[in-house]
């Protein structure tokens, strides 16, 4: 019997989802599974491709689980798209000319950009917003480019403009709907979003559409829009919609739509048996083309389950189109029918102009809830989508109205019925998810909350409670209540910690991975002395360990302090000869320090011996401390800036300079409004107005990227700082291991309110104890390598192996690339040093 072979063409997340649902009915182990894939990569997650620009690479926007594609026996070829299909012989080829026959045939080739027929789109400096490689086009052009215009206002138009803001252009949206996100909000959600939108700094123009690109010499320097009015910009994103790829099925005579999309069946099977479509180039039975991930992932598993002959239940007949998310920081959800289309259907609505909240329930003659929109304020998004289509158990009133406006509501996902669905994008009832015990559970187990994750706070809410909410199995207190054992019984060691306030069965042990860390922590916040003495050294993580970030072939990197981002021409000097004399990769971060990577751990005191006599002092790049505090120019040389923007960066990166907290800290000072240090998406950032500085805290970039709160504006120098202060110990004081700013207001009680209650207002008396932990950290601050190199005793830690003290590890090498060097991952035969004993 030979074995069948399944011709996948694309992949994208719907692909590898496609790939997975074969995996699991285990078609992989009787079939051949081949993958044309026109990108460079495999599948991403398209999702969260803006998170590119708050830190994530590529590889971290995988959704292929490592060594997936060789388990399951998948031939994937990347870069290598298929050109045409000849249905009679049953054969792919791709552009390479490789020629692959099928048994069957699954198309995914998704969608691609609408591009408006207008005069100079093709000019230089015009782009899509779409993959990967849009992203790095943009990146690198708006290196030169002082202003960005954006075409469409929707979903995708209002990411790319906070792409270009991000990447310091002032920032034009053009809607030619009258409102932003048309599709997803109604009027009054609209209006709102504006207002907010626009205090950010960005420039609407809705109601109106793009007349033309203007250029010069080929390149983009404007837009004619159809009010009559013109924009001057650099360059010009189109994100105005996107339209299904059916080229392939329609050279092959496949049936497609009038407007386009591949027409399928309920079982997405095309009108060649032999041959079906999925996600954004399907034309579905309902006569839709879905542009979300959840019906695709829909279609993924009805098209694997009808390949392996199982049953398919109804197919895919249509799919919910709900949709939360956070644009610019702003919530943003809608659900059901958001704009009243059902006759009879009357509104709910709360409005609150001033903070930016808007919220409308679409109610049902007898009380049924057809659907929403959410702006500002989506916290119930995941209470009331699963609603939609019942009558809700308290009036809707109650579900819109804040507290204290009207009667209080304690309605959580309890109250939801056990075949509601929580999770939209894999389609996972409240009953699958109460068979788990914990998130991690629930998402290996029914992948809820792995696609865009807004289920996830629902999910949590759904699982039974912890009861014992102890760090660890040593000790049976959660992180901040060491933190005030620690303090008040001024406990300054671990085994002392562990041995009064341990479990009984961990008293007098050694403790564990978890709490080693996080005591060590709590006592560094504490001021007791240099981390690697004595017991304190134990209990490391292994970067602290070397004072040192270890990189991924064994070597370290090595980051002097910079503060504010401001050096001399002779310390710029001493860091170039120094990676000149010790062959190091030299690399511009975007927290304006420059990293040095490549130093073994025994040169690392050679190294900073040369670093500390010219001034330079450890950046704290490997401990949960404080990294940086950005700045722009500010007035001194900007014709926009209002404050000092660099005094102050220096002024408060010297202040907390290695301050020890639960999780790293990062800072941005901005000298005006113009905000070109991104101070907004740190976890305390600071913007000059003309009346002194505005405290913004809770920020965060990274994987979950969150924009910073407004606590405190027109603040004084001093008042500045000692808010700082405040703030900073009482996140130290309370917050939970591993846990950033970010995370820790969201999850405070009472949030931004209670935050503000304590820390401006003294509503807990904890004021001036706060301020004096602060200051007793700055006195006592010691630069942790000076320490260290004026210690020949500390020194010694410093070697590849510890028999074998003067012996480089030869493991670590490395190969040249673009003048530089980066790592040789070659595993090598260490034959010349057996029986060493390695660190």
């Amino acid at each position: 019997m030979t074995t069948p072979t399944i011709v996948l063409v694309g992949h994208g997340m719907v692909g590898q989802r496609f790939l997975e649902a074969l995996a699991d009915r285990g078609v992989t182990e009787r079939a051949r599974i081949v993958v044309l894939c026109e990108e460079p990569r495999p599948a991403y997650d398209r999702v969260q491709l803006t998170s590119y620009f708050s830190g994530k690479t590529p590889d971290d926007l995988s959704m292929v689980e490592a060594g997936f594609m060789e388990k399951h026996g998948i031939e994937l070829y990347v870069g290598d798209p298929a050109e045409s299909v000849d249905r009679e012989a049953r054969t792919v080829t791709a552009r390479s000319g490789r020629v692959v026959a099928y048994d069957t045939l699954v198309l995914a080739t998704g969608s691609y950009p609408f591009v408006p027929p207008v005069p100079g789109k093709d000019a230089r400096g015009c782009f899509v917003y779409r993959t990967i490689e849009d992203l790095l086009a943009i990146e690198e052009y708006a290196k030169t480019a002082t202003t960005g215009a954006v075409v469409g206002g929707g979903l995708l138009g209002l990411e790319a403009a906070g792409a270009l803001k991000g990447l310091g252009l002032d920032t034009h949206v053009v809607e030619f709907a009258p409102r932003l996100m048309p599709v997803q909000v109604d009027e009054g959600g609209g209006a709102a979003l504006l207002r907010t939108i626009e205090r950010m700094g960005l420039s609407v123009h809705t109601g109106t559409g793009t007349q033309e690109v203007v250029t010069a010499d080929g390149s983009v320097t404007g837009m004619k829009l159809s009010d009559g009015s013109e924009l001057a910009t650099d360059m010009v994103v189109f994100s105005a919609g996107v339209r299904p790829r059916d080229q392939l099925a329609r050279d092959c005579g496949l049936t497609v739509g009038e407007r386009g999309g591949i027409a399928v069946d309920e079982l997405c099977r095309t009108s060649d048996p032999a041959v079906f479509a999925i996600g954004e180039c399907a034309l579905a039975s309902d006569g839709r083309v879905y542009g979300l991930v959840a019906p695709g992932y829909e279609m993924a598993q009805t098209a694997a389950a009808t390949i392996a002959e199982e049953e398919a239940g109804n197919g895919f007949t249509g799919a919910d189109m709900s949709t939360k998310l956070k644009l610019l920081g702003v919530d943003v959800a809608s659900f059901g029918d958001a704009h009243g289309t059902a006759e009879g259907c009357l509104d709910v609505v709360y409005s609150d102009s001033r903070s930016g909240v808007y919220k409308k329930l679409v109610i049902s003659g007898d009380g049924v809830l057809l659907g929403g929109v959410l702006v500002g304020d989506a916290e119930q998004y995941g209470l009331l989508r699963p609603l939609t289509g019942s009558v809700p158990p308290v009036s809707p009133e109650q579900l819109v109205l804040p507290a204290g406006a009207g009667a209080p509501v304690a309605l959580g996902p309890s109250a939801l019925p056990d075949d509601a669905v929580i999770c939209s994008c894999h389609n996972v009832t409240k009953h699958a998810i109460g068979q788990c015990s914990s998130l991690p559970e629930v998402k290996k187990c029914t992948k809820a909350g792995t696609g865009c994750g807004s289920c996830v706070k629902t999910i949590e809410k759904l699982l039974p409670a912890a009861t014992d909410k102890g760090l660890c199995g040593c000790f049976p207190y959660t992180r901040s209540e060491l933190y005030e054992i620690a303090r008040t019984l001024r406990l300054a060691s671990f085994a002392a910690l562990l041995d009064s306030h341990g479990r009984e069965e961990a008293r007098g042990g050694e403790g564990c991975e978890v709490c080693k860390p996080t005591v060590g922590s709590i006592l560094a916040s504490l001021n007791n002395g240099y981390i690697l003495d004595g017991e304190q050294a134990s209990l490391q993580d292994t970067n602290d360990h070397f004072l040192a970030n270890m990189q991924r072939n064994g070597s370290y990197s090595v980051v002097p302090r910079i503060p504010g981002g401001e050096i001399t021409p002779d310390k710029l000097i001493v860091i170039g000869e120094v990676a000149r004399d010790f062959g190091l990769y030299t690399k511009i971060t975007g927290g304006q320090r420059i990293d040095l990577f490549g130093a073994r751990v025994d040169q690392l005191p050679s190294i900073w011996t040369r670093l500390v006599d010219a001034g330079f002092e450890s950046g704290h790049a490997y401990g949960k401390a404080l990294r940086t505090v950005k700045s722009c120019v500010g007035q001194t040389w900007c014709r926009y800036g209002v404050q000092d923007s660099v005094r102050m960066a220096i002024q408060l990166e010297l202040r907390y300079r290695g301050l020890r907290a639960p999780h790293k800290l990062k800072s941005a000072v901005s000298g005006c409004a113009r905000e070109c240090a991104e101070a907004q998406s740190k976890d305390f950032g600071i913007i000059a107005t003309a009346n002194g500085w505005n405290l913004y805290v809770g920020g965060n970039g990274g994987a979950t990227p969150r924009h910073a709160d407004l606590l405190a504006q027109d603040l004084s120098d001093a008042e500045l700082v000692r808010l700082i202060d405040r703030f900073l110990m009482f996140y130290i004081r309370t917050a939970d291991r591993l846990e950033r700013t970010s995370t820790w207001l969201e999850r405070l009680e009472g949030g931004l309110d209670h935050l503000k209650d304590v820390v401006v207002h003294d509503s807990l008396g904890l004021c001036d104890e706060l301020e004096a932990l602060m200051a007793a950290h700055v006195a006592d601050y010691r630069d942790e390598w000076a320490e260290t190199l004026d210690d020949p005793e500390r020194l010694r830690r410093f070697v590849s192996f510890v028999n074998a003290p003067g012996a480089p590890d030869p493991s670590v090498r490395f190969v040249p690339e673009r003048d530089q060097i980066k790592p040789d991952l070659t595993i090598l035969t260490i034959g010349n040093l057996e029986g060493a004993t390695s660190r």
